[in-house]
């Protein structure tokens, strides 16, 4: 059954226009050079849904193509969308143009793919975040309920007043990796902390989130997770105007307020994004699904799976990164099974 697996950041509301482009031909470094037996003369190319200086989700996209472009000899090329119907145009124009490898990214680009892949049956596609079941393009998905029980476990051990919350933006199956992932984690490390969960009812409203933020606050919540992709704002908001904690989603939240943004639940697309353009020059591309999760650093967690430009604020503290490090390490190690509450 397919599976969309919505990003929580980059639901965000696209704007109105025609594509726009930039290409980059990328010659390999020195280091690169001694790395590749030879210059690749593949072309690849990476059509986002929507501008990249709108969404930093895509900018991890481009930089991960662009690093493979350079370690790799490849040609590559970004396009980016300003709309559903430049989604497609650009699609078409990249098999018009005989590009080796076309990669598309999140559920905005759903309905294009499955059109323009079905009708050029030899030509190689891949899509980053979501799934489109078709025997020439490759599915790249994340397992984010990994990462979510990393976050619950940090919460669990963190939290003062064993109140933690989160604002989520949907009730529907494909957010159940974020909440009942975390769910799951703060069981593991606090089996008495008590655990408030509300849904916003969209991806784009800050009103609304920052609203149930503030009255799981009143009820004695110090921690209370965001995802609720364009509503993160408003829990943000709700955490600088009261005092308590917070984390961002998918990139590194903590530096624009590492006061109250005191962790991020990452998802790695520019790794995806440069193990695609490897794995196609390579010879090791496969069609299908392939999934990243903590051993394929995939998704991870600020402090504990990547460093941050940020302060590890006291009350994480480095003894709760400890620990939760070393549940990393037992999710990785299989020791430790977080089961996928999609499937």
């Amino acid at each position: 059954m397919k599976k969309a697996l919505i990003s929580m950041f980059a639901v965000t509301v696209l704007l109105t226009g025609c594509a726009t482009a930039k290409t980059d031909t990328a010659a390999p470094n020195a280091e690169a050079t001694k790395a590749a037996t030879a210059k690749s003369d593949k072309k690849v190319i990476l059509i986002t849904p929507e501008k990249i200086g709108l969404n930093p989700f895509f900018a991890q996209e481009d930089e991960g193509v662009k690093k493979a472009g350079q370690e790799f000899g490849v040609t590559v090329k970004t396009v980016e969308s300003t709309d559903a119907s430049a989604i497609e145009q650009n699609l078409r124009a990249a098999v018009a143009d005989n590009y080796d490898l076309i990669i598309t990214s999140s559920f905005e680009s759903e309905d294009a793919l499955k059109k323009v892949a079905a009708e050029n049956p030899k030509k190689s596609f891949a899509i980053i975040d979501t799934v489109v079941d078709l025997p020439n393009v490759r599915s790249v998905v994340f397992r984010e309920h990994e990462a979510s029980y990393l976050l619950g476990a940090a919460a669990g051990l963190a939290t003062k007043k064993n109140v933690v919350g989160m604002v989520a933006a949907l009730d529907i199956p494909l957010i159940k990796k974020y909440t009942v992932g975390f769910q799951e984690g703060l069981k593991s490390t606090n089996p008495n902390a008590k655990f408030i969960v509300n849904y916003v009812g969209s991806f784009t409203d800050p009103a609304k989130a920052k609203e149930l933020a503030l009255t799981q606050f009143s009820q004695g919540a110090d921690f209370i997770a965001a995802a609720s992709a364009v509503g993160d704002l408003g829990v943000f908001e709700a955490a600088k105007e009261k005092g308590f904690f917070t984390s961002g989603q998918d990139i590194d939240r903590t530096v624009t307020d590492p006061q109250h943004i005191v962790l991020s639940q990452l998802k790695g697309t520019d790794a995806v994004a440069y193990q695609t353009v490897k794995d196609f020059v390579n010879g090791s591309f496969k069609f299908g699904s392939v999934d990243y999760g903590l051993k394929e650093d995939g998704v991870g967690l600020t402090f504990v799976t990547k460093d941050s430009k940020s302060t590890l604020s006291p009350f994480i503290g480095q003894d709760v990164v400890t620990k939760v490090k070393a549940i990393r390490d037992d999710i990785v190690s299989g020791k430790v099974k977080v089961e996928n509450p999609v499937k």
